[in-house]
């Protein structure tokens, strides 16, 4: 057989015809299997949001449901950490897809005379937000270092250099030292739950709406106020920011994957301020409520009868630990979400140790004048003043958030469907129709 006759395939040469086989093409993205290794490099912005629903505002509604009605309440915190999580999920589609935070999607969608009033209302928030994390701040550190409450209003501003440092190193830093501080919370708050005894078999029948809590008006009361204090509206803006520090592939498959990511995250996230505000309402139903004291909604008086009611005064050191560290992580994603609101609606960029330092200022001149003027016992009072512009300004934040999520000519095919829409809809109805009864009761 000549060399230029064909040889089959085995005869051991090389066929000078023979094409070498090409690489595989990549998978798109949405086509790749879920992978454990990506979805850590998501995890982040969740728990910077998480610390905006365990702020000492959440502290003392928890206190009140708890020690009031026992564990009867508790269905209410996972029905408004549910409402949280769908908002917080519009959020993140939000940044994803379009690539702007909700700060800069209202000012790319609204008349340019509305800008100004709506970044007005938006810093009043921030700054009563501020105002919730130096009172809860200086209560812990009152409880834990016996300091009169002007002074640790005054030390409060302080945590400007620590914010400084760590956003001078990267936005990792921040997330880790938030992440940090949440662990701190989690087992203080375990500890000061095993030494308050509670009956668990009553816990999760707590979990199960009851006639009686629906149609009792004072439960109602403390509910609204639950729900109320849960979704915070800074949290929306800066969310819809922090997901974009997380890169996502080109494409409306990429970014699918990235919001399937994101979306496991926020969930992960705020199961876990779920568990520490229900921990909450667990630990004052136990010492307080099966002890008799019916009437336990301030911080102070928490902590003072911790330590009658379990014997030890180890409760009440983990209990102020844990609001120590709940009142400084909020005071980090406040300083977030105040850079975020005024460079979106402004276009506005200051360094960050300034704006932190001006927010703080102005929650500090509140803080310190009712200490000083009308003595500490009225502080309570001003934290729950604080709570009720938080509420006004809820509207604000979540009807353009499910406005523009719901438009395809801004999210295109990954705007709401018919049903989130409708859910979206009774979510924001109901959370501001209850925040405008909450105010009304609180005022008269």
């Amino acid at each position: 057989m000549s060399s230029g006759m064909f040889r089959p395939h085995g005869s051991g040469d090389t066929l000078a015809c023979e094409v070498p086989l090409s690489p595989r093409p990549p998978l798109p993205p949405a086509a790749r299997p879920f992978s454990l290794r990506r979805l850590l490099g998501f995890l982040g912005p969740g728990y910077l949001i998480a610390v905006g629903y365990m702020d000492p505002g959440n502290w003392a509604t928890d206190l009140a449901g708890g020690s009031t009605y026992g564990y009867a309440l508790l269905w209410i915190v996972m029905l408004s950490s549910a409402m949280a999580m769908f908002l917080q999920v519009l959020a993140a589609r939000l940044g994803i897809v379009t690539g702007l935070d909700l700060a800069q999607a209202c000012r790319a969608h609204s008349r340019p005379g509305s800008v100004v009033w709506q970044w007005l209302l938006c810093e009043i928030a921030i700054c009563a937000a501020d105002l919730a994390e130096v009172i809860g701040t200086a209560i812990a550190l009152k409880l834990l270092f016996g300091l009169p409450l002007a002074m640790g209003v005054s030390l409060t501003v302080l945590d400007v250099l620590l914010v400084l440092w760590l956003q001078q190193r990267g936005f990792r830093y921040l997330e880790a030292l938030v992440i940090s501080l949440i662990s701190i919370v989690v087992v203080c708050l375990g500890i000061t739950v095993a030494m308050a005894q509670p009956q668990w078999q009553a816990v999760f029948a707590g979990f199960v709406p009851t006639s009686r809590t629906v149609l009792d008006p004072g439960m109602l009361y403390i509910a609204i106020g639950i729900i109320g204090a849960t979704v915070m509206p800074h949290n929306l803006y800066l969310h819809s920011s922090a997901v974009k520090s997380r890169p996502a592939d080109p494409g409306a498959g990429g970014k699918k994957v990235a919001i399937t990511y994101a979306t496991i995250d926020i969930i992960a996230a705020l199961a876990l301020a779920f568990v520490i505000n229900a921990s909450i309402l667990v630990m004052a139903g136990a010492a307080f409520h099966a002890n008799g004291q019916f009437q336990v909604a301030e911080l102070e008086d928490a902590h003072g009868l911790l330590a009658v009611m379990t014997g030890t005064t180890v409760a009440g050191t983990t209990f102020a630990l844990a609001l120590l560290a709940s009142g400084q992580s909020s005071a980090v994603t406040a300083t977030l979400a105040g850079q975020i609101v005024m460079e979106g609606y402004l276009q506005l960029r200051i360094p960050p140790w300034v704006r932190r330092l001006l927010t703080r200022s102005i929650a500090i001149v509140p803080a310190l004048f009712v200490t000083l003027v009308y003595g500490e016992s009225a502080i309570a009072k001003l934290l729950i003043a604080s709570q009720v512009v938080l509420s006004l300004q809820l509207p604000f934040a979540i009807v353009p958030l499910i406005r523009y999520t719901s438009q395809r000519s801004i999210m295109g095919s990954f705007a709401n469907g018919r049903t989130t829409a409708i859910v979206a809809a009774l979510i924001a109805t109901t959370i501001i129709v209850l925040n405008l009864v909450l105010i009304w009761r609180t005022l008269t």
